[in-house]
Parts: structure tokens; C-alpha cells; sequence
């Protein structure tokens, strides 16, 4: 009889379809963390290692929201695609500019600017000495500088390229120096360094312009010093509206996405290598294990000047790259 029939499965012939995972799920696995870099930068909370290194990393998060705004778009939420691209357009905003520059203008007087991390004295002498041959700066100024470099780059001809010079150096990281083509005064009191020593002097451009620059270099925010640091930069002279130009040239420890960076740049000073378009060329760690990942060298100088071009140059023997910066002085008022 057909009741005593066994009947066929059917559903067992029919193929199973995978799995597919909705397009917004990779969309907000990238969002929200996204989200929280953008909070503690907008916060500016900067009180331990983690968040400051965290904000450091921002342009390539930015590469990330990007590529979230696309999941986004693919997954067809509306909620998603509203969040992603906020998202995108955020860090897009703090970053895009790095990459296309400022103002262009006209006139004022020439000076070539060098700034390099020694490594605390592990920089080749040679490859220093080839940097200001080749590059011609008129001011030079060189962080993590110890008696024993300066010796070497003395007998190695810095003496004679670069005249003049306030040099406070040290062991390990402490040493810094101004080193320039014409006579430096040094002067004191313009602010109380926090950290490593900060030496100022006055200067004047190849044409007779005085101007101003101050060597930085505040303790790097390892965990035990992060307080010092945020110190550091925070003491830092803010930009001046009259009298001569100001220059702060050197290793702040600290990337445009710090907001104690910020902070000193929002009294009145622009970064060279933002400005001029090469923001995103970053500076440490450089070695041949590791590239460069962020940005915390910088030549800034106050608005009423105004940077014309800026470069990384390759050092040997430091774990930074060097920034080269071409501005332009104006007249002190």
C-alpha cells in the first residue's frame, strides 16, 4: 500500500546556503572603536600612555573610518551609513588638511631651519655633518646632544659650518643645542623648561632680520612621566603678536593630534610641515626594523611668519628622521 511506503527526503538533496555575514557587521566593529579614538581626542584626556598613544595614530585611523564609510555604504543601513560617514568626515577634517597646506603668501626674509634627534649621542657624526652640507640651514638646532657627539661633530667640521652655538649638552637625552651660521644670543627667563634642557636664543636671518627660536624637546609620555611631559609642552613660550618672530624647532614628543600640541599651537603658531602640505610625513621610530608611524618632530613658527616648504631627512644612527623647514622671517613690529 502507498501508506506503507517510505517517502523520500527531499531537503536533504537541496544545497545549504552559507552563511553570510551582513555588510554593517564589519562596518561597526570598525566604527565603534573609531568612535572612542574620536572621543578621547575631542576630550583631550591625556593622563596616561595608552590614550596619548592612541591619539598619535590618528591619520592612520583616519585611513580606517574611510574604509568603514565604504562597509557602511555596501550595507545599505541607514543608521550605518549615517554613522560611518560622520565618522569619516571627522577624522577627514582633523587630518586632510596635513596633506593639502595653508596659506601661500608672498615676501619676508629667508631662513633655512634644521632640526634632529641624536639618539642620545648614537647619531652618526658624518651623516649630521652631510645633512648641513647638503641642506645649508642658517640654524640648526640638535636634541639628545652628549659632550662626546658634540666633540665628534666638532672635529668632523660642525665647529666651521655653524659658528656659533648655545649648547647645553648632557647625558642619555638631557643635552640639546642651538647651533647657527650667524652670532646667538642666548636669553633666559622666557620660560621655566620641564624636562630636558631647553636652551633660547636671538638670532638674525642671513639678511639682518632678528628673530627668535627656542630648541624643544620635553621627556618622551612613557608611563612614569606622562605628567612631565603634558608639563613640558604646556610651558612651552606661547606665540608672541609683536616684537620679532618666534620659533619653537625640535622633538616635542607630541603629534597635532595631542591636545597639549594643540593647545600651543591655538596661541598663534602653525606647524611647517602642515602647512606647506607634508604633514603626514611622519618622523620616529626610524630604523631599519621599524618605519616611522608618527609625527613628533616640527619646526612651528608664529603666524606673522610663514613656512614655505618642509622635508624628513633620513639620519643615521638616530631613531628619528630629521625636519628641514624653509621660511619666511617677517619684520619684528
Amino acid at each position: 500500500m502507498l501508506t506503507d511506503e517510505v517517502l523520500p527526503d527531499l531537503t536533504a538533496s537541496r544545497p545549504r546556503r552559507p552563511v553570510r555575514m551582513p555588510a554593517a557587521v564589519p562596518a561597526w566593529m570598525a566604527a565603534v572603536p573609531l568612535a572612542g579614538l574620536a572621543l578621547l581626542r575631542v576630550a583631550g584626556w591625556e593622563a596616561s600612555t595608552l590614550p596619548v598613544g592612541l591619539v598619535a595614530l590618528t591619520p592612520f585611523a583616519a585611513g580606517v573610518a574611510v574604509a568603514a564609510a565604504l562597509l557602511g555604504a555596501a550595507s545599505r543601513s541607514r543608521v550605518t551609513i549615517a554613522v560611518t560617514t560622520v565618522i569619516a568626515l571627522l577624522f577627514a577634517w582633523w587630518v586632510v588638511p596635513r596633506a593639502v597646506g595653508g596659506r601661500q603668501e608672498a615676501g619676508g626674509h629667508p631662513l633655512r631651519v634644521l632640526t634632529a634627534n641624536l639618539n642620545e649621542g648614537r647619531a652618526d657624526p658624518w651623516g649630521v655633518i652631510d645633512l648641513i652640507k647638503r641642506l645649508r640651514p642658517d640654524v640648526v638646532t640638535l636634541e639628545e646632544l652628549t659632550p662626546w657627539l658634540e666633540e665628534s661633530l666638532d672635529a668632523d667640521g660642525l665647529s666651521r659650518l655653524l659658528p656659533y652655538r648655545v649648547a647645553q649638552t648632557g647625558d642619555g637625552p638631557t643635552g640639546t643645542g642651538i647651533f647657527s651660521t650667524r652670532p646667538l644670543k642666548e636669553r633666559t627667563g622666557l620660560f621655566q623648561p620641564v624636562g630636558h634642557h631647553m636652551p633660547v636664543a636671538e638670532a638674525t636671518t642671513p639678511d639682518g632680520t632678528p628673530f627668535e627660536i627656542v630648541a624643544v624637546h620635553p621627556v618622551a609620555p612613557v608611563p612614569e612621566t606622562v605628567g612631565e611631559w603634558e608639563l613640558g609642552v604646556k610651558t612651552l613660550p606661547p606665540a608672541p603678536t609683536s616684537g620679532v618672530t618666534r620659533v619653537l624647532s625640535g622633538d616635542f614628543n607630541s603629534t597635532l593630534d595631542h591636545a597639549v600640541l594643540r593647545n600651543l599651537l591655538g596661541t598663534g603658531y602653525v606647524d611647517s610641515a602642515a602647512e606647506t602640505g607634508n604633514g603626514l610625513s611622519m618622523t620616529w621610530p626610524a630604523s631599519h626594523r621599524l618605519f616611522p608611524m608618527v609625527a613628533i618632530d616640527h619646526v612651528l613658527v608664529d603666524r606673522r611668519s610663514f613656512p614655505v616648504s618642509a622635508s624628513v631627512q633620513d639620519l643615521p644612527g638616530s631613531d628619528h628622521r630629521a625636519v628641514f623647514a624653509e621660511l619666511r622671517i617677517a619684520p619684528g613690529r
